[in-house]
This record gives C-alpha cells, sequence and structure tokens, in this order.
C-alpha cells in the first residue's frame, strides 16, 4: 500500500502540472504514454520491443494520437487515414516476409491496439484543446466511478458484475459509483459549462460516460484475462501499467467526442 500512495502521489505531482499547461508538453506526454501502453500488448502478446512489427505500431499508435495539425507537412493526398493504411500494410506484409514467426492473429491485435489506444489518448488531447475544465470533467468521470464503485462495493457489493472477467466487481458498486459520479458531477456543471447549454442533457450524458468508462475497465480485464497476466506492465509500481490506469479514460474520452461534448 506505502509503494501505491507514493506512486500515486509522484504520478500526480508529474500529471497535474502537465494538464494544466496544456498544448505542447501535454500532447508530447499523450504520445509517450500512448507508446508505452502499445509496448504493453506487445510484452502481453510475448513479441520483441524493437522488432519491425513493434516499430510500426508504435509509430502508428503515434500517428493516431497526434494533432491533425502535426500532420500538416505530409503531401496533399496524405492524412491520417492513408497515413494510418499504410502502416497497416506495411504490418501486413511482415507476416508474408516473416510467415510463421509472425501471424495474421499477431498484426490484427497491432492494428486494433493502435487505434484502441491511439484514439483514446488523442480524444484526451482534443478534450484539453476545447477547455481544462473539460478535460478534467472527463477525468473526474473515471476518478469518481471507479472510487464510488470501490468503496461502495466494499460496503454493500453481494452480486459479481462479470466474475469471469473481473471477480471482484459487484453489480452493486457498479450501479451506485454511477449513481455517486453522476451527482457529484452534477454539482460541478452548476459552476463550469461543459457540453452541450442543456444542463439536463449534460447530467445524462454524465451518467452514460461513467456507464461507458466502466465498460472500459472491463474490456482492459478481458484483455489480461485472455493473456494470463495480473497487470498490463509494471511501469507503475503498485498500480501495474499505463494500460490499468487509463483503461477508463481510454473509453470516456473518445465517447466525448462521439457524444459532441467536445
Amino acid at each position: 500500500m506505502k509503494t501505491r500512495v507514493i506512486t500515486a502521489i509522484v504520478a500526480l505531482a508529474i500529471f497535474i502540472p502537465l494538464i494544466l499547461i496544456g498544448h505542447l508538453p501535454l500532447t508530447i506526454a499523450a504520445i509517450a504514454l500512448a507508446i508505452v501502453a502499445m509496448s504493453e500488448i506487445l510484452i502481453m502478446k510475448k513479441m520483441f520491443l524493437t522488432s519491425f512489427a513493434a516499430i510500426m505500431s508504435y509509430l502508428g499508435v503515434a500517428i493516431v494520437t497526434v494533432p491533425q495539425s502535426w500532420l500538416a507537412w505530409l503531401p496533399d493526398h496524405f492524412n491520417r487515414l492513408t497515413t494510418f493504411y499504410l502502416i497497416v500494410i506495411l504490418i501486413l506484409l511482415h507476416t508474408v516476409v516473416h510467415k510463421g514467426r509472425f501471424s495474421f492473429d499477431d498484426a490484427g491485435v497491432l492494428i486494433l491496439g493502435m487505434l484502441y489506444i491511439g484514439m483514446g489518448f488523442n480524444a484526451f488531447i482534443q478534450a484539453r484543446a476545447v477547455s481544462f475544465t473539460t478535460l478534467l470533467y472527463g477525468m473526474l468521470i473515471v476518478w469518481l466511478t471507479d472510487s464510488g464503485a470501490y468503496i461502495f462495493g466494499r460496503q454493500f457489493g453481494k452480486h459479481k458484475l462479470a466474475p469471469k472477467v473481473s471477480p471482484n466487481k459487484t453489480i452493486e458498486g457498479s450501479v451506485l459509483g454511477t449513481i455517486f459520479a453522476t451527482v457529484i458531477l452534477a454539482i460541478y456543471l452548476l459552476f463550469f459549462h461543459v457540453g452541450y447549454d442543456n444542463y439536463y442533457m449534460m447530467v445524462l450524458a454524465t451518467l452514460l460516460l461513467s456507464i461507458f468508462g466502466q465498460f472500459g475497465d472491463l474490456i482492459e480485464s478481458a484483455l489480461k484475462r485472455y493473456y494470463g497476466v495480473k497487470d498490463s506492465g509494471k511501469i507503475l509500481p503498485g498500480h501495474g501499467g499505463i494500460l490499468d490506469r487509463f483503461d477508463s479514460m481510454l473509453m470516456v474520452m473518445p465517447s466525448l467526442y462521439l457524444l459532441g461534448i467536445v
């Protein structure tokens, strides 16, 4: 527990100034986190971190993560999609060159990982570009839902939410965690404008985003179960890896965009 607390304090001491400053420092940090998260998938797949496929996956996740303005130097007929597609083609060609050592299953996991992780961190950058209060809103949804689900789950949890994926989560903790986050953020929205002008629609969106965030947590739990690992990585002592810490945000942040909040 001591290690977990110390890691959390150090991480927050670094992370909070970055989100306050925003702009280039936050973008660089988001790209770095995306690449580390991608490396965690490679490790779970037991793939070399310096292989051709790994390097292509780092490049691909970075392309998806960076703001569109960073790609302005590309030729006119190239955009984010065509550049990403080129990387996908190179990864697929790798299955031919290294037949037997790099399969279509390997390629599929990397391509899916690049999209999932890259879109999540790109949306994180977009939210901060709108405003600090918008990014904080998305982060608070995750933190409050997780905290509420943990606290209320320990007190009142009796029915398992998804025992085959995450045996410690309960239906009671999940529901009360969402209610807790929605109530606190309903107060937050009275003081800070985020998204829609309609207050009640924003409260409803908050409830939905809280649920989406829990799906993100379960998706990452399912991934770890599939590969038989306890944590996605070891970069954060006591907390696991980047995917462990950002699993819910990788779902919530793109959902802010999909719901038209950013």
